[in-house]
């Protein structure tokens, strides 16, 4: 923890871990430089998944990729207003207990920086004025021609990639690595890339393993691991992680994510049971990979689900996926941000409780910016059906195209539903919001 005196705020208190991001082209600080400028091109240039921020006087700028949170909490003191940054609201919580400032605290006032914005704030006492956010990351849509999907494949699959291989040689460069598989089109893709990139870079293969969760045994996502790998003569790298019921705390988990949304709650609780047996089984496993942001980038969710979206909605925004209705929107949440930006905590989460470090090559920049090229509209004709057909299409094409091995695709399920089956997933967990919400304000009483 480090305090930083300035004549314009009392205290700016940094309680983030910078030894977390993962930079590939610059330092840490010269990254914090970059932030200082405010110039949104220059910051799109930092490479990697990260979380920064710069004091200039007065004025507080932050930026955050997908893969790295960053909330911030104004208090309120005598000489001066205090700003306190972390990556969790219960960090921020302690820090103000220990200072005895908590009777200003509730979890509503804390505020999460949206991931591919500056975040601007100026620091001027009481009351202070609302964040000014500038993209730093824009992508240009549509760029690409529908005759060429096995380009567009190619590209997009090389480009995550690329950015395994990156991660392998400078950032996990010893030790096991695992990934949370349960053989769908994105953890399935990114484990024969990793597997591919291994080889490639002349290492063993053997530090890969396929974790792959089963309740009680059971669970279609264990059966289909199988098949996927022994398709490809690759069985030998899957091990099971068999729970009980007894393993999954839900209301744990809402601790543990800080949110209360039911959908990310069920992954975050199937997820923290995963990796709590690994973590039992294997105490000083250190990195884990995963397809987290395959859905957001090739848009396969199903619209009919939620009553807000139309395939118009999804297909007319821009990352709407990754960022929800965007910074100017009423619906966009200061305490929250929105889309993948606020839901990744389901992943990172659990994993940073239990003393992982994970990565989601599907987040990165690099790789979003290829899959908003797709032409979706042109390609769909805004047929639902073949959206969602359109995702197992281009990934597995381009994993051919990059390892040259065929990738089985399987019909969509989600993590809680593929680990047991939908049945126990709507009987275990609550049936409304309302009940993930109380067990949210429990958690700060």
């Amino acid at each position: 923890m480090s305090n930083t005196q300035h004549q314009y705020v009392e205290r700016v208190v940094d309680l983030t871990s910078p030894e977390k991001n993962v930079i590939y082209n610059m330092t840490t600080e010269e990254a914090r430089e970059i932030i200082k400028t405010g110039d949104s091109n220059k910051v799109r240039t930092i490479d990697g998944q990260f979380s920064l921020f710069s004091v200039e006087g007065k004025t507080i700028r932050m930026a955050r990729s997908i893969g790295r949170p960053l909330r911030y909490f104004i208090a309120k003191l005598a000489a001066g207003p205090c700003l306190v940054m972390a990556e969790r609201i219960e960090t921020i919580f302690n820090y103000l207990k220990q200072e005895g400032l908590d009777d200003q605290f509730h979890p509503s006032y804390t505020r999460m920086v949206p991931a591919h914005y500056i975040t601007t704030i100026h620091l001027l006492g009481c009351p202070d004025p609302n964040p000014v956010y500038e993209r730093f990351f824009t992508p240009e849509r549509n760029k690409y021609k529908v005759e060429d999907i096995d380009k567009i494949s190619e590209l997009y699959i090389g480009t995550l990639y690329n950015e395994i291989k990156k991660w392998l040689q400078l950032r996990a460069t010893n030790g096991p690595i695992g990934i949370s598989f349960s053989s769908g089109i994105d953890s399935g893709s990114v484990f024969l890339l990793t597997y591919h990139a291994l080889r490639e870079l002349g290492e063993s293969p053997s530090r890969l393993k396929a974790f792959t969760l089963a309740l009680n045994g059971e669970g279609e996502d264990l059966k289909q691991a199988r098949d996927f790998l022994e398709k490809l003569n690759l069985g030998l790298f899957l091990e099971p992680v068999e729970v009980t019921t007894k393993d999954l705390d839900w209301k744990k988990t809402i601790g543990d994510v800080e949110d209360y949304k039911p959908l990310d709650i069920q992954a975050a609780t199937m997820n923290r049971a995963l990796l709590q047996q690994i973590r039992q089984r294997y105490p000083d496993w250190k990195y884990l990979i995963d397809g987290e942001g395959g859905d957001e980038n090739l848009k396969d969710y199903p619209i009919e689900e939620n009553p807000e979206l139309t395939i118009r909605s999804v297909l007319n925004n821009l990352m709407l996926y990754q960022e929800g209705w965007g910074v100017d929107s009423i619906k966009h949440s200061l305490s929250y941000s929105g889309g993948l930006s606020r839901g990744y905590m389901r992943t990172y989460a659990p994993a940073e409780v239990l003393g992982f470090e994970g990565f989601s090559p599907y987040t990165l920049p690099n790789v979003i910016e290829i899959a908003e090229g797709i032409p979706f509209i042109e390609m769909t004709g805004w047929d639902h059906e073949k959206l969602y057909n359109l995702k197992g299409q281009i990934v597995a094409m381009g994993v051919k195209a990059i390892t040259g091995m065929d990738m089985p695709v399987y019909p969509k399920r989600r993590f809680q539903h593929g680990a047991g089956d939908r049945e126990f997933a709507e009987s275990f967990f609550p049936k409304t919001d309302r009940e993930y919400r109380r067990a949210f304000q429990q958690v700060f009483e």
